[in-house]
């Protein structure tokens, strides 16, 4: 899951250099941080936040073919 989140944010931004994905295991459920340039944020998230649902629907989808929960967090 956090080399999906990786390749899919890195591919969003303007500095994919700047990327940074940590996963934290929790009580049944593993949540991964997702940090990006601050000029970067606004593509990340998209009008709405569509693109951040999105992001975080292709990620839990993908989790769930494994049996996983799993839920991303946007950190600035």
């Amino acid at each position: 899951m956090k080399e999906l989140l990786t390749y899919v944010a890195r591919n969003l931004v303007d500095n994919p250099d700047q990327v940074c994905v940590t996963q934290h295991d929790g009580d049944g459920e593993i949540v991964l941080e997702l940090r990006v340039a601050p000029e970067d944020m606004g593509k990340v998230i998209g009008r709405q936040g569509r693109i951040a649902k999105e992001i975080r629907t292709l990620v839990r989808s993908v989790a769930q073919r494994s049996g996983k929960r799993v839920s991303v967090d946007i950190i600035d």
